[in-house]
């Protein structure tokens, strides 16, 4: 900011009565072609091309405002609508800039060099659209102060489009076309492949029935057209992916092939589209009308073959894993039962003299105890009340808020040691974290205190979880082990060796309610029945009672490593979600025995964890809820999937996680997501907005793993300098 004086001169308005020339200035570059713009009291244009320029009506002539921000020519700018805060907006060849001449405060969204521009007022963003195919998306809330949402290529975009429809086996197209790639084009017209954003427009989906949207719902979608050089394309402004594409070189019946200008306008009358084109190199002016509700239906992903869901729906079937493996459970209980009894019947026994015999009491008086008086009934009362409180605890408060106030934070170990894994126990009393210096750690939820030490491991712990009914911990390290520990007394109860399997184990979980244990070994992952023998032997301790049997193995399409691995063991569920090294997200049916579902370019790189919306027995939510699941991959961001369509509904891209892979965690509410990143803070999302709802400050490393607490509104991260940080409701 700068308050010149010598560049202005005042005529004192003594040219006529009729016209009075206030001021004068006089700009080193030419502004004969540049927008101005007057509010009710501030004049704005541009000063030497870079700088803009405020004169205010009624402040003294020599009292002039310059901002600086611009490195290109200013060629626009537009004042607000209100008076308080009164805004300006200027545009240039770099940056599009929005200052606040009450605080003099600006905020720069990037975009370069920009075509055209979109509102939505619904979600209160501004989209961008640039020649060289960029999306620049931004938050115009208040407490978001302009954040930028997200950076979308719209030609890699439009690829992934391309290959999901192909690999689905969706060849719905009028003509041939496939790949938006270079092949499409001529010789001479690369330019082509850079997609320009010509014009953004609204669109409606709810002007044509939900039956020909398929599984693209119109109640919750914001979609908007994007008219490019190419073609025409639908784009969802929650998952920021393509919905719909329509290239003029498809439609033979089409004059331009390549446009150089376009409009778009919806009609509600006829639920159709009127789209205006301008030739590219020639002078041809063409108006399109186009059937949205027929462009959509078509090019959508064909249907499940049968619905699919988290919670149980129906009951095991006989020619189910599951079935075979409860069924051998119930047998085999029946069959300690029986064991059980038997030995409890009185046998006979040879009979032995000693050299002492104790009277049998045969010449005394019987002695007879018909009822004893209770002497303890105060003490009895004051242990079940303990009891009571200890075990009644208050329920999780749906509409709570996001805990944001800086807790208790410990070093996990003495050295700086990288924390990998973290996992709250179901009463959310107990806090399990693997490190990479093969040691297993258990806090108590407010991290005060000696923590319980599981050691045994070779390798890094990558996974470790808490069984259902909080006995035991399970924890598997990259040594190629798998450990079951007595989460009392931090005592081995089964252990599964490197000799099992062929790769290390990537991910391992109790399932079915702690009927199963499941693991992913290289291309499969194997369902495992076991049996801990908790009965302690002093004279056989050393002798492993415990066992395992593996009850089926099923591997992903393609034979292709996975990478993270997902299912519920809080309730019966029959599904078990997969990721593998080829970017796809595979959905097997343990009722079935067999895959269900592959979702093909989930990210544009590998999963590395995939995170169910679990809930907590101190909450309830919607059946359908459950259904939602998370995954991340490093560079991509997260994503929100819904299990009944296989659909991407929102995604997630506003921390940076670009090297090194960061842990997520739902909220036992379901209404918030967490997640690390790289530069030493915790994201907190929720689930109806694409932009972070708050920054997580106090970290003093990468934060590599985020867990919830089940019972209370607590949420707790570790780093990769060792570090636990507990965040606390305010």
């Amino acid at each position: 900011m700068e308050n010149p004086q010598d560049i202005f001169s005042s005529n004192g308005g003594c040219l006529s009565d009729t016209v009075t020339e206030k001021y004068l200035v006089e700009s080193k570059e030419s502004v004969s072609h540049v927008q101005l713009a007057c509010s009710m009291q501030d004049c704005a244009f541009p000063l030497d091309g870079t700088e803009l320029c405020i004169w205010n009506t009624k402040s003294p002539s020599h009292q002039l405002l310059i901002l600086r921000g611009h490195h290109q020519p200013i060629t626009a700018m537009a004042f607000g609508n209100k008076v308080n805060p009164l805004l300006i907006c200027s545009a240039s060849l770099d940056y599009v800039i929005m200052w606040n001449l009450d605080e003099c405060r600006e905020k720069v969204l990037q975009a370069y060099p920009l075509l055209s521009l979109f509102i939505n007022a619904e979600s209160r963003q501004l989209v961008t659209g640039c020649a060289d195919g960029q999306l620049w998306i931004f938050s115009l809330m208040d407490e978001h102060h302009y954040r930028r949402v997200a950076r979308v290529d719209l030609r890699k975009k439009t690829e992934t489009f391309s290959m999901r429809r192909l690999k689905s086996g969706l060849c719905s197209r009028p003509e041939e076309s496939q790949l938006p790639s270079t092949s499409v084009l001529g010789k001479g017209e690369q330019v082509e492949v850079t997609f320009p954003v010509l014009r953004l427009a609204p669109c409606d989906l709810s002007l044509i029935p939900n039956s020909a949207c398929g599984c693209l719902s119109s109640e919750n979608t914001q979609c908007m057209w994007i008219g490019s050089s190419v073609g025409l394309f639908i784009f969802n402004l929650a998952n920021l992916e393509v919905e719909a594409a329509l290239y003029y070189r498809d439609f033979q019946s089409l004059s331009i092939p390549l446009a150089g200008s376009c409009a778009l306008r919806n009609r509600t009358a006829d639920h159709k589209t009127l789209c205006l084109l301008a030739s590219l190199f020639g002078r041809k002016i063409a108006v399109l009308e186009i059937n949205l509700a027929a462009l959509v239906r078509a090019q959508q992903c064909p249907g499940l073959r049968q619905s699919l869901s988290v919670p149980a729906s129906s009951c095991v079937l006989p020619t189910s894993p599951l079935y075979l493996g409860v069924a051998k459970e119930k047998s085999t209980k029946a069959a300690s039962g029986r064991r059980c009894a038997a030995r409890n019947v009185m046998k006979d026994q040879r009979l032995v003299f000693h050299s002492k015999v104790k009277s049998s009491g045969y010449a005394s008086a019987p002695h007879v105890t018909m009822f004893s008086p209770k002497t303890n009934i105060k003490s009895e009362g004051k242990g079940s009340s303990r009891r009571r409180s200890s075990c009644a605890r208050e329920p999780y408060p749906v509409e709570c808020a996001v805990p944001t106030k800086p807790g208790p934070q410990v070093a996990a170990a003495p050295t700086c040691t990288r924390v990998c894994c973290l996992q709250y126990s179901g009463d959310g009393q107990w806090l399990a974290c693997g490190l990479s210096n093969h040691l297993s750690l258990v806090f108590g939820a407010s991290l005060t205190g000696t923590p319980a030490v599981f050691s045994g491991h070779d390798g890094a712990v990558n996974t470790v979880c808490w069984s259902q009914d909080r006995r035991w911990l399970l924890s598997a390290a990259q040594d190629g082990t798998l450990r079951v520990w007595s989460a009392r007394g931090a005592e081995l109860a089964l252990l599964l060796g490197r000799d099992m399997f062929s790769k290390p184990i990537q991910s391992a979980q109790f399932y079915y309610i702690d009927a199963f244990i499941l693991l992913s070994s290289g291309p499969e992952f194997q369902l495992l029945k076991y049996h801990i023998d908790s009965c302690k032997d002093e004279m056989k301790r050393y002798k492993q009672k415990s066992k395992s049997k593996m009850i089926c193995r099923l591997s992903m399409t393609g034979a292709v490593d996975m990478t993270s691995l997902s299912a519920v063991n809080d309730f019966y569920s029959h599904i078990v979600l997969t990721a593998g090294r080829n970017r796809t997200v595979e959905v097997f049916d343990l009722n079935a025995g067999c895959s269900a579902a592959v979702i093909a370019e989930a990210h544009s790189r590998p999963v590395h964890q995939i995170c169910q919306n679990k809930g907590s027995s101190f909450t309830t939510q919607q059946p359908q809820a459950y259904n939602l699941f998370l995954t991340t991959a490093i560079g991509d961001g997260m994503r929100l999937w819904d299990l009944r369509t296989l659909r991407c509904e929102r995604h997630f891209e506003g921390h940076p996680s670009r090297g090194y892979p960061c842990g997520i965690a739902f909220s036992p509410c379901g209404r918030f997501a967490a997640c690390g990143a790289e530069d030493r803070h915790a994201y907190v999302y929720e689930m109806g907005s694409s932009t972070f709802s708050h920054r997580l400050a106090g970290h003093t490393d990468t934060v590599t793993a985020v867990a919830f607490n089940p019972s209370m509104p607590q949420l707790a991260t570790a780093t990769l300098d060792g570090k636990l940080q507990l965040f606390l409701a305010e």
